[in-house]
């Protein structure tokens, strides 16, 4: 039962998620420095509030409504999307496009000379021989 949890465990899928969960978690970090670092003191300076949370929220019936709450959520995730395929994806496509362009220009095999084809005939023929014998 340890030897099946000993291969699941160093499967490769299960390390690859592992080492994507923990660079997402690096990567939130960065995404949240930037939205905190740059984008809201932004857009603070623009609407005069820490962020847009705050801004077109209206009270109806004892009833909070927020455009902007909602708007700001948007933002994050179109900023955590560009920032997740600028960073990652693109590189990664170009790395995989560059690493195929590689393997297509492979260079083919060169072809045995005469001689090296007649000695694999001779090895195989005495593989097969022993074979043979056994």
């Amino acid at each position: 039962m340890l030897k099946g949890f000993k291969e699941f465990l160093l499967r490769g899928s299960v390390l690859d998620l592992a080492v994507g969960i923990i660079i997402g978690g690096a990567f939130t970090a960065v995404v949240t420095g930037l939205l905190d670092g740059i984008l809201n003191p932004l857009i603070a300076a623009i609407f005069g509030q820490p962020d847009i949370s705050d801004v077109w929220s209206f009270t109806l019936n004892q009833s909070t409504f927020s455009i902007g709450l909602f708007l700001q959520a948007v933002l994050n995730f179109v900023i955590v999307a560009a920032t997740l395929y600028f960073v990652v994806v693109v590189p990664v496509n170009h790395l995989t496009a560059r690493i195929r362009r590689g393997e297509a220009e492979a260079p083919e095999p060169e072809v045995p000379t005469a001689d090296v084809v007649l000695l694999q005939e001779i090895r195989d023929l005495l593989a097969q021989q022993s074979t043979d014998t056994k």
